[in-house]
This record gives structure tokens, C-alpha cells and sequence, in this order.
């Protein structure tokens, strides 16, 4: 039969049959899939209980909060903890300003890091070095801050660290790499590629995995070189899963390392590494300002919407697949 008159008598079945309502289908396809709903509802506990519960605190931005009225009977004071924040606080512009340095720094030096190190993986073709070599670059990722933090101040320490041993060794003075504020920033980049690139070039594997091989053979036939078929062909296929993860690194670029920073910071290099999580665990748990910095933690999820909806449309302008 023609495929035409196929859909035609396909069609003609259908005629006069109830349309099945949209409940109906939803609830079918409910009792069809139980048990992924099941699989999925400790996911939807954690994220009602940790996330979408603690929203009714963002009204505490708007009151001055009083332990003993509690969060509702506390009363409302309007914008005045915005004022404060923006207008009167003698911290919060330096504050801004050493996020937005810190955070910079880790897009433009710490996100290209795990796509450079997985091309350069994806060229390995000794498989056991190449899995040793995965396994050593995501053993850091593992480590909390807290043991991280203890181990670069012994190996940075500027009189019994090994890294200023080596730089004594060479005719120069000791780096107070974690008491200086010319250094701070830098050893925080670089802390944090270390540990995070290894795990970070996972998913880029993923998607390298992915890449039709017939590319590179076509490749190959017209004489291009590792380095073109890397250019035209490995890098291009992965655009996609790189555009994704941009618009949530641009989104989060408020969240400058909370970890990292509060476990290698000191009084001496405050004006070049506090940001605003430390300020707002200084502030609000340690001086009790809890209205004052939820304002803060307002204002930055607001400024994070703000950064992935822009960042979202201007990838999809570029042609590039979004998250919306």
C-alpha cells in the first residue's frame, strides 16, 4: 500500500474514537514509568528539603529579624538592608570587586583548563598511561578544602615549605604566596585548577567519546594534520557541551571559591580575598547580621538569574545549543 493511503486509513480509523485527555495520558505514562518516579523521588526530597524550603527566609531581606519574634513576626523594614548594602557599607564595593577579580580569573584560566587536558588525553594512545594518568588528575577532587588548605601551607610555607626551599635553592628571596596580596590570587587559580581539572575533563571525554570517527578517517585522506583534525573536527563537535557548561560557570560568577578562600585566607590579604560568601559567613554567623547578608545572598542569586539568561540568549544567537 501506498504510504499516503496508509496514513490516510490510519487517519480514518481514528475518526469518531474519544481524544484522550491530557490527565489521562499524563497518568498513563505515570504507571508505565513508577518505578523511575520512585528512583527519582529521594532526588525531589533533597531538593524540596535543601532548596525550595529555605525560601521562605528570603523574606528576612525585607525585615529587620528579631530571634525571639522569629521570621515572621519580625518586622518589615522595606529596602533598607539593600540601602545599607550598597549605599552605606564601607566593605561591600571591595568585597564585589575581589569576587568579580577572583571569579574572572577562574573563567579565563581555570574553565579552558580541563578542555586543554582532555584534548591532549584524547591524543594518548598508551592506554594504561592514560588511565594512570586519569586516575592521578582526579585524585585531588576527592579532598576536602580543609586537607587541601593543610597541605598547601606546609608546601608553601616561606620558611619550611618545599616550594621555597626549591626557590632559596635557586638564589631568591622566600613568596609569602598565602600572606602576600600580590600572590594570594595567583595561588588561588592555581589551587583550584589542580584540583578540579582532572575531574572537571570528564566530561569532555564524554563527549569526545562521542565524536564519529569517520571524521578523522575523511580527515586523514585529505592530508590534514593532528592539529587541524583537532581544530576543524574534535574541537567543533564539542562546542556544544562547552557552550552548556559556560552559561552555568558565567551564572555562578558570584561564587568565587567559599571553600578555597575561607581555609587560605588571613587578615593580611583580606583586601584582595574577601568575597562575598566569606562575608556573609563573617557577618551573618559570627555578628549575627542575618538580615543584612540574606540581602546579600538575594542579591547574588538575583545577579546569577541575570548572568545565565544573558549568556543563555547570547549563545543561542551564536547558533549554539542553550540550557533553555
Amino acid at each position: 500500500m501506498h504510504p499516503a493511503n496508509a496514513s490516510k486509513l490510519s487517519a480514518a480509523k481514528t475518526v469518531g474514537k474519544p481524544r484522550e485527555s491530557r490527565l489521562a495520558y499524563n497518568w498513563k505514562r505515570y504507571k508505565n514509568n513508577k518505578y523511575l518516579f520512585l528512583l527519582l523521588a529521594p532526588v525531589l526530597l533533597w531538593y524540596g528539603i535543601f532548596h525550595y524550603a529555605p525560601m521562605y527566609g528570603i523574606q528576612l531581606a525585607f525585615k529587620d529579624f528579631y530571634i525571639m519574634k522569629g521570621i515572621w513576626a519580625s518586622p518589615w523594614v522595606g529596602f533598607k538592608h539593600f540601602h545599607y548594602m550598597f549605599a552605606m557599607s564601607p566593605d561591600f564595593w571591595n568585597i564585589m570587586k575581589n569576587t568579580l577579580v577572583i571569579s574572572f580569573y577562574h573563567i579565563v584560566f581555570g574553565f579552558p583548563a580541563p578542555i586543554i587536558l582532555a584534548l591532549l588525553f584524547n591524543e594518548i594512545r598508551f592506554s594504561l598511561f592514560k588511565k594512570i594518568a586519569q586516575t592521578i588528575s582526579y585524585l585531588p577532587h576527592f579532598l576536602s578544602w580543609i586537607v587541601l588548605g593543610g597541605i598547601l601551607i606546609m608546601l608553601l610555607s616561606p620558611n619550611t615549605g618545599v616550594v621555597n626551599d626549591l626557590i632559596k635553592m635557586l638564589g631568591f628571596q622566600p613568596i609569602y604566596f598565602l600572606g602576600d596580596e600580590s600572590y594570594f590570587r595567583f595561588t588561588l587559580v592555581v589551587s583550584a585548577i589542580w584540583k578540579e581539572v582532572g575531574w572537571g575533563m570528564i566530561i569532555y571525554l564524554a563527549a569526545l567519546a562521542g565524536v564519529d570517527q569517520q571524521l578523522y578517517e575523511a580527515a586523514v585522506i585529505d592530508g590534514a594534520n593532528r592539529w587541524k583534525q583537532t581544530l576543524y573536527i574534535t574541537i567543533p563537535s564539542i562546542l556544544p557541551v562547552i557552550s552548556i557548561l559556560l552559561i552555568l560557570r558565567v551564572g555562578g560568577i558570584l561564587d568565587a571559591g567559599f571553600d578555597q578562600i575561607l581555609n587560605l585566607y588571613s587578615p593580611a590579604v583580606y583586601g584582595v580575598s574577601d568575597i562575598l560568601d566569606t562575608y556573609v559567613y563573617r557577618v551573618g554567623l559570627q555578628n549575627g547580621q542575618y538580615s543584612l547578608t540574606t540581602a546579600v545572598g538575594l542579591f547574588k542569586n538575583v545577579v546569577a538569574l541575570v548572568l545565565v539568561l544573558s549568556t543563555n540568549f547570547i549563545v543561542k544567537k551564536m547558533g549554539q545549543e542553550g540550557v533553555l
